[in-house]
């Protein structure tokens, strides 16, 4: 009988172990935001980020200690540590990433490069799982991205609160902006590049939705995508007001006024010229609510003002 036991034990201390075993080596397959079916480990302890906006969507989920590298536009990005490894993502060192050992690298589809190729083939083949996440150039994108990374690292429940708190301030937004009768909405050119190579956006980009929310008529939204106006074509348009998240130069809003025709300019005369938030306004996550917030409260302090 003792015997018969202790046989019964030795099999159920096999099985737990297997399963065990089993549990530990399970994988699932994911669809990442590019369409490729990538085989994830059940468990992920150490993340690599190749973007800012991925970077800070896997802050905002709690698991800015998950990552043991970023790129070097990560590097702001709230709850990163300073010891956090920076790697050029654009030519990355494939021994140094295998090296940190991660569970899975999140991508971003600009470190393809124009080669359209995956820097992280050599990574990939070292049993590493890469995801890929496209820039979003929509509101729904930004969800989706968040979404998406929420289910890889297995906090989905979090992700989709994320997702359902930045739409309900959209909703907030949208219902004031919607409002606004045609013929008061203001004309607004908003720079993300300052003079000599102007850039700005038309639609087709979630910062023209977000001018759209407020109420605003985006002075090139005739246009599509990211644009390259020139200055005479600025001052065509004679905007009501002007938005600029540009922060890298001394000055930049005494920088726009000061150009050549620029005087003449609605928004320049009656000193309508305001700075949005760089970052808010330029990574598509959540945080597009900050800048959404901005660009309200500049284009119609008497809708939006605090």
């Amino acid at each position: 009988m003792k015997k018969r036991f202790m046989s019964i034990i030795t099999v159920l201390v096999l099985v737990i172990a297997m399963v065990g075993c089993s549990s530990e080596t399970t994988k699932r397959e994911v669809t990442d935001r590019s369409g490729n079916k990538v085989l994830l480990p059940s468990k992920i302890e150490k993340v690599i980020s190749t973007a800012p906006s991925n970077t800070e969507i896997i802050s905002d989920l709690g698991f800015a200690d998950k990552l043991v590298a970023v790129d070097n536009m990560s590097a702001d990005v709230e709850g990163i540590g300073k010891d956090v490894a920076k790697i050029d993502f654009m030519s990355p060192d494939a021994e140094a990433i295998v090296g940190l050992e991660p569970d899975i690298i999140i991508a971003s589809s600009m470190n393809s490069g124009q080669s359209g190729e995956s820097p992280f083939k050599a990574v990939e083949e070292a049993g590493i799982p890469v995801v890929y996440i496209p820039s979003s150039d929509s509101i729904d994108g930004i969800a989706k991205d968040v979404e998406f990374i929420s289910d890889v690292l297995g906090v989905k429940e979090k992700g989709d609160k994320m997702v359902s708190d930045m739409k309900a301030k959209i909703e907030e937004v949208a219902k004031i902006g919607s409002s606004i009768p045609d013929k008061d909405k203001k004309n607004v050119y908003f720079e993300l590049n300052p003079a000599p190579q102007l850039v700005t956006f038309g639609k087709g980009t979630f910062l023209n939705e977000m001018m759209d929310i407020i109420g605003a008529k985006n002075s090139f939204g005739d246009q599509k995508g990211w644009l390259a106006p020139s200055a005479e074509s600025v001052i065509d348009k004679n905007p009501d007001v002007i938005l600029t998240n540009v922060n890298f130069t001394d000055k930049p809003i005494e920088e726009l006024k000061g150009r050549d025709g620029f005087k003449n300019i609605n928004a320049v005369k009656n000193n309508k010229v305001y700075q949005i938030d760089t970052n808010s306004s330029s990574r598509p996550t959540t945080h597009i609510l900050k800048a959404l917030d901005e660009m309200a409260s500049a284009v119609y302090p008497d809708k939006y003002g605090k």
